[in-house]
């Protein structure tokens, strides 16, 4: 019976605990203890020549996260190469050279061994090498990442609970985002070993690599087995100096989340019922009084980092760059 005993005592404690913790917040907003919302980053800073003489493949490179990324790297001192299958990456690369920076576009297909073989080879010949390399190319849903959203249209191709769900919609998510990431990895990989001077590699996983999320099983499951793949990567190439670790967002301010939004909105609309609004918002955006999500160029400060030397003894890890969704 002691067990039993003890165990009460213990609850009792926790309990006595918690309301302790909860008079103490109560009081403090009674004291009137100011609240504030958390400033985001600059798009315009910077750490001057942090990457100075490095080159860098970003994979996704036309929007989002990764042309931030690019930009930023670009004004550390970078030779960017900028991989995507949207024609946008040019745009990126042109916004980098008109800054005075160096920068190539190189249309890739993630999904393509050639393709990705093909990227490396191109950032070679301009560059003469790569030192790092983010993989961020990835999608939430099966359809194409340039095409406007259409629910009648693209319903095969759309988010939905498992029972439910198209082989297309499935197949394209995990072709993308695990196939695809593990065949730019492996082509950088090839690369950094050929040269034989270490490296560092970042992947874009997401919350939903971390934790689960509702309604939407194979990008779940992606983000998921990215971050697998990085952990093993970290293990396999620790030996030749080449760091490998993961970035986890949540509601980042990008096309992707935009669609996502439509896509949300829409469901509803229809009255089509799900697990998916039990938890929307990250402890960050719930306690800004704009309710704002994180921005690209947040995201871009923390890829860097782990991407430079400041992060030499950093790897195998898997970063929840979320706002602080995954601690509660």
């Amino acid at each position: 019976m002691k067990p039993i005993l003890n165990q009460s005592l213990f609850i009792s404690i926790l309990l006595l605990t918690q309301l302790g913790n909860m008079q103490k917040l109560m009081a403090q907003e009674k004291a009137g203890f100011k609240k504030n919302n958390i400033t985001a980053i600059d798009s315009n800073y910077f750490s001057k020549d942090r990457l100075k003489g490095r080159v860098i493949i970003i994979t996704g490179g036309a929007r989002g996260i990764g042309r931030a990324t690019a930009i930023r790297a670009s004004r550390e001192g970078a030779s960017v190469v900028i991989a995507d299958w949207l024609p946008q990456g040019e745009a990126t690369a042109q916004t980098i050279r008109k800054e005075g920076g160096k920068a190539l576009f190189v249309k890739t297909d993630i999904r393509s061994t050639a393709d990705c073989n093909n990227l490396v080879t191109q950032a070679v010949l301009k560059f003469g090498k790569i030192d790092l390399a983010l993989l961020n190319a990835g999608v939430m849903d099966g359809t194409f990442s340039g095409d406007a959203f259409d629910y009648d249209k693209q319903k095969e191709l759309l988010p939905t609970a498992v029972d439910a769900a198209s082989d297309k919609y499935w197949d394209n998510v995990i072709d993308i985002n695990v196939t695809g990431t593990f065949k730019s990895m492996r082509s950088v990989l090839q690369q950094l070993l050929k040269q034989g001077n270490g490296g560092a590699i970042v992947t874009v996983g997401s919350i939903a690599g971390l934790t689960g999320l509702a309604g939407n099983p194979a990008y779940v499951a992606s983000k998921h087995a990215v971050n697998g793949l990085t952990r093993s990567a970290a293990i396999d190439y620790a030996p030749y100096g080449i760091r490998v670790n993961s970035v986890n967002m949540a509601a980042t301010e990008t096309p992707m989340t935009d669609k996502a939004f439509e896509f949300v909105k829409e469901v509803k609309k229809r009255g089509i019922t799900g697990m998916g609004g039990a938890k929307t918002e990250s402890l960050l955006m719930m306690n800004d009084t704009k309710h704002r999500m994180a921005t690209v160029w947040e995201q871009a400060a923390v890829i860097l980092f782990l991407l430079s030397d400041e992060a030499s003894n950093l790897t195998g890890a898997l970063y929840p760059t979320d706002g602080g969704w995954t601690a509660y």
